[in-house]
């Protein structure tokens, strides 16, 4: 049986939270006849809950996926130094990891410093060695954090990063237009390969408890962003919205998830007197498709960062579409999949009466003309962005080396 690990320190569970593509990939790549193990730190600011630990590896089946956990220490915030020893000592511990034979071998960004140890183990047992870009470090810490390039952190990380595109088989990326980007650093543009997010179907229906439905308004046209609520969300441009279309007692917005901005929004709709505006906790993943179903369409906006020009992949659109609900896409990106998909309307940043009109004009749109785009986008993410269909196409990657 052919065997894909997977080195990315921060796998989750359903059970210990974000993040989930390896999850999923591996569920599906089990349905082709791989065995998977995936290999995680014990600690991820990400996870919701941690996992249980005896000694420096501890071994777990999840849903018949082999995890491995490696023993990492804490660390006090997602932009802390701590997280950068984080991710050199998952790095060092995994030279001590044993009775790991492989066919092929799958080393994921953000932390760079596992390619090394990734090739060899795919050399060492004669398999494929795939470099997986979620997130292109260390750019992302030179635009955001201002590091410079000369700064001994960034040279390092980049050296593991060049590494890996030269000497991986194939390099992965979630981002449509990083292709240049690899290549200036050193990827033969053959080993390109286009790999984005996507999101599990299931035919299990959850209905949403009552006292959570209860809070949805009535009669009214919804508008709603699910997920979290932090600053790069951009939720004031929706608050923008709301409050330009306060005469308007037929539309109702509704901001559903949890989040260090929530309580500053929360205190802007009591001062602005936003009646519009409802604020529901976070509720549990297996409920999102039945809380969708209740409203008319779906937001998603994003602050602008420069990083973008390569492209996004953001889960919750993707939730979107399988909810068949119409999307306001308020990004500004390399790429547009409302467009793409034909799902909805795209609107620029900062253009608070474009936004309120294309809401009004989508509440002017028939219940079969709003089905229609919805429709649209359940049909472009289930030919896309499945991850069955993902996963077949990694399968076509790692045994048929074939460009897709």
């Amino acid at each position: 049986m052919k065997h894909i690990t997977i080195i990315n320190q921060y796998i989750g569970s359903p059970s210990h939270g974000m993040e989930y593509r390896h999850y999923y990939l591996a569920k599906n790549l089990m349905q082709l006849g791989y065995r998977v193990t995936l290999i995680s730190g014990s600690y991820s600011h990400l996870f919701s809950r941690l996992p249980d630990i005896k000694g420096d590896f501890t071994k777990e089946s999840i849903d018949g996926i082999e995890y491995i956990w490696v023993k990492v220490p804490h660390y006090h915030s997602s932009k802390s130094l701590g997280r950068i020893w984080n991710m050199f000592y998952f790095s060092w511990k995994l030279r001590f990891l044993k009775k790991l034979a492989p066919s092929h071998i799958i080393v994921s960004s953000p932390s760079l410093f596992p390619v090394k140890i990734g090739k060899k183990l795919a050399r060492k047992f004669g398999g494929k060695f795939l470099f997986e870009i979620r997130d292109i470090w260390p750019l992302t810490l030179v635009e955001l954090s201002g590091l410079k390039e000369s700064h001994p952190l960034i040279r390092i990380m980049a050296h593991y990063e060049r590494y890996g595109y030269q000497n991986a088989d194939k390099v992965v990326s979630l981002l449509p237009n990083a292709k240049e980007h690899f290549i200036a650093n050193g990827m033969d543009e053959k080993k390109f390969v286009y790999l984005p997010n996507g999101i599990e179907f299931s035919d299990t229906h959850v209905t949403l408890p009552k006292d959570i439905a209860d809070q949805i308004p009535k009669d009214k046209f919804i508008i709603a962003y699910t997920g979290t609520i932090g600053i790069a969300n951009n939720l004031d441009y929706l608050l923008d919205a709301a409050q330009s279309l306060l005469s308007y007692e037929d539309i109702a917005f509704v901001i559903l998830g949890n989040g260090g901005e929530k309580e500053r929004l929360q205190e802007r709709v009591l001062t602005q007197k936003l009646k519009n505006v409802i604020f529901i906790d976070a509720i549990d993943k297996v409920y999102m498709q039945s809380f969708l179903e209740k409203v008319d369409v779906a937001f998603i906006s994003l602050l602008p960062e420069k990083l973008f020009r390569f492209g996004v992949s953001p889960n919750k659109i993707f939730e979107y579409m399988y909810a068949k609900k119409p999307v306001i896409w308020a990004v500004e990106a390399g790429n547009d999949p409302v467009k793409e998909a034909g799902c909805g309307m795209s609107v620029g940043l900062g253009k608070v009466n474009q936004l309120k009109e294309t809401i009004l004009k989508l509440k002017s749109l028939s219940k079969n003309e709003l089905r229609k785009l919805g429709n649209n986008g359940y049909n472009y993410v289930l030919q896309y962005h499945s991850y069955k269909m993902l996963a077949e196409k990694l399968k076509k990657v790692i045994e048929d080396d074939v460009d897709v």
